[in-house]
C-alpha cells in the first residue's frame, strides 16, 4: 500500500484533538430524552451511554486497523471496496449520500430549531421555517469556499466545550432534591429489558457517532502505530465519561418524566442550575454547537458525491464534478445534499431521522469489523502500522455489539430498519445502470 503521500504531521494531541471534535456533537444534549424515554429508569439510562461508550470505543479501535492498513483518500468507503468490491464501497457511497449525512443535516436543524424556538418563546409553526434556514445558512458558508467553513469549525469546536463543562462541574456540586438509584440496573415502564436497553443503546449511537471517521488521520500521523490507539482509547474514553456526567447531571436535575422524550431537556436543565439568565447563556452556547456540528456535517457530506463523481460512479457524474470558479466547491453536489435534507426535514423527526441514520452506517460498520478478520486471514502479509489490541476479543465485542443494534431494531423499529436498508438496496440498480451506460461511451 504505497499509494499514500500525505504529509505526517498530526501528533499526538492532534489525534487525540480530532477525536474529541469528531464525537462530540448535538447528541450529548439532546439524546437524553429518547434514552430516558426507553429506559424509564436512571439505572438503565446510565448503563446504557456506558455501554454505548464500551461499544464505541471498541469499533474505533477495530476500524482503525484498517484505517492505517488501506490509508487512502475516501476512508471507510475505500476499506469496504478493498475487502468486498466496488458495489459494497459503492454502496456505502450511496448511503452517506442519500442517508447519513443528509440525515445528520435535516435532524441537527430541527434541533437548532426546536431549541431556538424554546429560547425566545416562539410559536412551533416557525419550526420548519427556521430548520430550513438553518440548513440553508450553513450550506451557503460551505459554498462560499473551504476556509471559512473551517473557520466557523475551529470557532465552534471551542465554544462546545463549554456549556458541557458548565453543566457538568457546577451540575455536580448543586443539591438536588430529585433521588438518582443506579443499581440496580433495570427497565422502568412498560417495556421489557431487552426493548428497553435495544433502544436507549440506539438512542446513544447519535451522540458517539462519529469514530468511523478518526481512523481517516492515520495517513497523516507521525506515529500511527502507537498514537493512533491511544487517541481512540483516550478520547473515546473521556467523551464517554463526560457523556455519562452530564446525563447524571441531567437525571439529577430534573425528574425522570420531565426528561423522557424532552427536547428541551438541556436546556431546562441549565435554567434549574444557573437560573434563567445563566440557563439561556448556555442555552446559547448548545445552539452554537449543534450549529458546528451541522457545519461539519455539511462540509464532510459534499465531498462525497464529489468523490463519486471523480470515478464515474454515479449517475450526471459530469455535473457532480463542478467546481465554483471563484471558491473551488463543489457546489452541485452541496445543492444536491441540502435539497435531501430539505425533504426530510418536512417528514421525519429528530429522533426518526438519527435512528435510521445511525442503523444504517451500523450496518457498513459491521462490514468493516469483519473485514479487519478477513484481511487478517486472507492477507497476512499487508502492512498493518497498528493492529487492534486484544485481537480478536475486541473486534468481536464490535461485532456482537453491532449485531445487537442490528438485530434488535430490525424486530422493534421494523418500518424505520426497512427505509434504511431500502434505501441502502436502492443504490444497486443506480450502480449498475451507471456502469452499463460508462460501458455504452467506450
Amino acid at each position: 500500500m504505497n499509494e499514500n503521500r500525505l504529509k505526517r504531521e498530526i501528533s499526538l494531541f492532534g489525534a487525540f484533538a480530532t477525536v474529541m471534535g469528531t464525537v462530540i456533537g448535538a447528541g450529548v444534549f439532546f439524546k437524553t430524552a429518547s434514552v430516558v424515554s426507553f429506559a424509564q429508569s436512571p439505572s438503565l439510562t446510565i448503563f446504557a451511554w456506558v455501554l454505548g461508550g464500551i461499544l464505541t470505543l471498541c469499533a474505533g479501535l477495530t476500524s482503525a486497523e484498517l484505517a492505517t492498513a488501506i490509508p487512502k483518500t475516501g476512508g471507510a468507503v475505500k476499506y469496504i471496496e478493498y475487502t468486498y468490491g466496488k458495489l459494497p464501497g459503492f454502496l456505502l457511497g450511496w448511503a452517506q449520500s442519500v442517508i447519513y449525512f443528509p440525515a445528520n443535516i435535516a435532524a441537527l436543524s430541527i434541533i437548532f430549531s426546536t431549541q431556538f424556538i424554546h429560547l425566545f418563546h416562539l410559536s412551533t409553526d416557525f419550526l420548519i421555517p427556521i430548520a430550513l434556514g438553518t440548513g440553508l445558512s450553513v450550506t451557503i458558508f460551505n459554498l462560499l469556499g473551504t476556509k471559512l467553513a473551517a473557520n466557523l469549525q475551529s470557532f465552534t469546536l471551542i465554544i462546545k466545550m463549554l456549556p458541557i463543562a458548565l453543566i457538568v462541574v457546577v451540575g455536580l456540586l448543586m443539591p438536588t432534591n430529585v433521588e438518582v438509584s443506579l443499581f440496580p440496573v433495570k427497565a422502568g415502564g412498560d417495556n421489557n429489558f431487552i426493548q428497553a436497553l435495544s433502544g436507549s443503546l440506539l438512542a446513544t449511537m447519535f451522540a458517539y457517532d462519529g469514530w468511523l471517521g478518526v481512523g481517516a488521520v492515520a495517513g497523516e500521523m507521525k506515529q500511527p502505530e502507537k498514537d493512533l490507539p491511544k487517541a481512540i482509547f483516550f478520547g473515546l474514553t473521556f467523551i464517554t465519561i463526560v457523556y455519562v456526567l452530564i446525563n447524571f447531571v441531567f437525571l439529577k436535575t430534573l425528574p425522570i418524566e420531565q426528561l423522557s422524550g424532552n427536547l428541551n431537556a438541556a436546556s431546562e436543565a441549565s435554567n434549574q442550575i444557573f437560573g434563567s439568565m445563566g440557563g439561556k447563556l448556555v442555552t446559547i452556547g448548545i445552539l452554537i454547537s449543534v450549529y458546528g456540528a451541522l457545519n461539519g456535517y455539511t462540509m464532510t457530506g459534499i465531498r462525497v458525491p464529489y468523490a463519486l463523481a471523480l470515478e464515474e460512479m454515479i449517475p450526471f457524474s459530469q455535473q457532480f464534478q463542478k467546481l465554483s470558479k471563484k471558491y473551488v466547491v463543489p457546489y452541485v453536489s452541496g445543492i444536491f445534499q441540502f435539497s435531501i435534507a430539505a425533504i426530510m426535514m418536512f417528514v421525519g423527526s429528530f429522533d426518526l431521522l438519527t435512528d435510521m441514520l445511525v442503523f444504517v452506517m451500523w450496518l457498513f460498520s459491521l462490514l468493516i469489523f469483519l473485514g479487519v478478520l478477513i484481511l487478517r486471514k486472507k492477507e497476512p502479509e499487508l502492512s498493518r502500522p497498528y493492529k487492534v489490541p486484544f485481537y480478536p476479543v475486541i473486534p468481536i465485542i464490535a461485532i456482537v455489539g453491532g449485531l445487537f443494534i442490528l438485530i434488535t431494531t430490525l424486530f422493534t423499529q421494523t418500518l424505520l430498519a426497512s427505509i434504511g436498508i431500502g434505501v441502502t438496496l436502492l443504490g444497486i440498480p443506480v450502480y449498475l445502470l451507471n456502469k452499463k451506460m460508462n460501458e455504452s461511451k467506450i
